[in-house]
């Protein structure tokens, strides 16, 4: 055990991590406060994330901003939600551009606000030359419909005559995901206690390590990541291989 705790400090950080940011509620409710307040606080926890991740030499940070599912909660938290995200993405990408984070978005835009469109592309347009880490922010995303839509676009391939249907491989499907330049999580970080992935990026987390706490999101902080990072260095990843 000494000589595994000698290491960590050296141990690589994970190249992908990606969070379901939950509990925003919650912890809003714990403090008699209204839901809106937990999503501002959960956008400071957005900041302590991406700086941490900075600092400790991640490639990659997807968060789990905004689900297709989510759409169907109260009118006037979804409209606090998106005016939240207007306010995220006219304050911060400035800043996150000034720190060398390039900025991508996945997830349909269609349904979205247009001067949310705008934003999203002025966002990625402003910071797609940067070489530090790369936010990936999913909004308005579920993975079955990038599944679905994916396999849709490989059976019109098909039906064109461009490949045949056994041309289709694990590589060629990932290929037209919407993360395909992207690698896969080696790390996904639930918070609140919930255990379920909740229809995201299911395709991609085949063999990613899974790490649930109890910590709603706006608690979140650098130590609670830097634990989840221990926690990660101490698993075998054998990706269906046996030990050794």
């Amino acid at each position: 055990m000494e000589a595994v705790q000698d290491r960590e400090p050296s141990a690589p950080p994970p190249q992908h991590i990606a969070i379901i940011m939950d509990g925003n509620g919650r912890w809003a409710r714990s403090r008699g406060l209204p839901r809106a307040a937990g999503h501002e606080r959960g956008a400071k926890s957005v900041r302590t994330a991406v700086q941490a991740c900075t600092d400790l030499g991640v490639q990659y940070l997807t968060l789990y901003a905004f689900s297709s599912e989510n759409w169907s909660r109260p009118r006037s938290e979804v409209d606090d939600l998106m005016g939240l995200l207007r306010v995220y993405l006219k304050r911060e990408v400035a800043d996150l551009d000034g720190r060398n984070v390039r900025v991508r978005f996945i997830g349909q835009r269609e349904g979205l606000a247009d001067d949310i469109i705008k934003l999203i592309v002025k966002a990625e347009e402003r910071t797609h030359s940067n070489s530090g880490l790369v936010l990936v922010i999913a909004l308005n995303y579920g993975s079955h419909a990038e599944i679905v839509q994916a396999a849709q676009r490989l059976a019109i391939r098909a039906v064109d005559g461009d490949i045949q249907p056994s041309d289709i491989t694990e590589e060629l499907f990932a290929a037209e995901l919407e993360t395909a330049e992207i690698p896969n999580p080696d790390l996904l970080i639930r918070t609140s206690g919930e255990q379920r992935l909740s229809n995201f990026l299911l395709w991609q987390s085949a063999y990613t390590e899974l790490i649930f706490t109890d910590v709603f999101w706006p608690d979140f902080s650098r130590k609670s990541l830097e634990e989840a990072i221990a926690e990660y260095h101490q698993r075998e990843r054998r990706f269906g291989a046996t030990r050794g």
